[in-house]
């Protein structure tokens, strides 16, 4: 008996495909339509039962709410929520994973999927973590990988990807042309584009981030989550989540969702609040001037309240040495998310007794 596959649909022209799709013909994203029938047989309850998180699941105890069974798994998910007095927030360390950052929750879901349509390669365009993350599933799924990388990706990450027996390809140029040259060669090959920006199944995968913020914290929603923003991967899954939550009666309103952005590379935050010419080259994670799903993680951003703001390079390295001293050892692209949190509190998008909730997204030990 095959698995139960997830139908897909555009998100701009609402035009219907199978699950081996990635981009409609119309040139926008697609997304999950809806679960398949046979996963959507039983309705979830209404509420949240109190054994809901199997700690030997992982991300997986939430199952009802992914597209696909789990197929190939390293037992990923349950990142802690830490307290972080020095922020007044809590820290939602996610690079406590198998490669050390959040995009093992995409990876998880995206590889079970390419298992089940029987996919026996896989490509994927990263500055560095989510490449990792694919080449590792795709490793543990005995599936051929080529992830394309920027020719200027730092070697600790190049070496995670070689040593799961993948092929970097580099490529001289912006971070756009990386994508572009990835993009060429799912058009001309029979590679499936495992994207952490286009595969809707990624986003499945990033949303679990919500539902454990929501179970760690007795089912109840934070007031506002701050996130890096570059493609929006973990941002706009994180929203997701959170409505998928609101809408199934789980939790009572949405936080607000707050990005961060490298200033200089930051087209969410530049439309909002214009450019400030300003630049940062620190946060190399984020550097993406034209995101896949701009327009969805506006809408996400107008439906929370939320906003989005750009990050100089001196406030960053100022939050990562912060963090570091306090045990948080984390790569410099996560430090925009805490610098982020003082200007929103600055600016009143952030109130003295509102709960808070900032992700860290990737491991320190990644850029030795």
């Amino acid at each position: 008996m095959t698995d139960p596959l997830p139908s897909l649909v555009c998100s701009s022209c609402g035009r219907e495909y199978d699950a081996h799709a990635w981009r409609c013909d119309c040139g926008a994203p697609l997304d999950v339509a809806a679960p398949p029938t046979d996963r959507a047989a039983d309705p979830l309850p209404e509420r949240p039962p109190d054994s809901w998180i199997d700690t030997r699941a992982g991300l997986w105890s939430f199952e009802p709410f992914l597209p696909v069974d789990r197929r190939v798994s390293l037992g990923e998910g349950l990142t802690p929520l830490v307290d972080a007095p020095e922020w007044d927030a809590e820290f939602k360390p996610e690079y406590v994973f198998p490669t050390g950052s959040f995009k093992d929750r995409g990876a998880t879901v995206t590889l079970s999927l390419a298992d089940a349509l029987g996919v026996e390669r896989v490509v994927e365009d990263s500055s560095g973590n989510a490449g990792a993350a694919i080449a590792t599933y795709a490793a543990r799924a005995g599936v051929d990988a080529e992830i394309y990388v920027p020719a200027s990706i730092k070697p600790a990450k190049r070496r995670a990807i070689e040593r799961t027996g993948a092929t970097p390809v580099p490529i001289e140029g912006s971070r756009e042309d990386v994508t572009a040259a990835c993009v060429d060669a799912v058009e001309n090959g029979d590679a499936w584009y495992a994207s952490h920006a286009w595969n809707p199944a990624f986003f499945a995968g990033t949303a679990t981030v919500a539902y454990e913020i929501c179970a760690q914290r007795g089912w109840t929603a934070p007031d506002a989550v701050v996130t890096p923003l570059g493609h929006g991967t973990l941002f706009l899954g994180a929203y997701r989540g959170f409505r998928a939550l609101v809408d199934a009666g789980w939790i009572d309103s949405l936080p607000k969702m707050l990005g961060a952005q490298a200033a200089g590379y930051a087209p969410i935050a530049d439309e909002l609040h214009g450019r400030d010419g300003q630049r940062n080259d620190v946060a190399d994670g984020i550097q993406i001037r034209e995101p896949v799903r701009r327009d969805q993680i506006l809408d996400a951003i107008a439906d929370s309240g939320g906003d989005a703001v750009a990050v100089p390079e001196f406030d960053t390295e100022d939050a990562l040495a912060a963090l570091r001293s306090r045990g948080f050892d984390v790569e410099p692209t996560c430090a925009v998310a805490p610098a982020a949190l003082d200007t929103y509190r600055e600016r009143g998008a952030v109130a003295p007794d509102d709960d808070v909730v900032v992700a860290l997204t990737g491991s320190g030990l990644k850029i030795q």
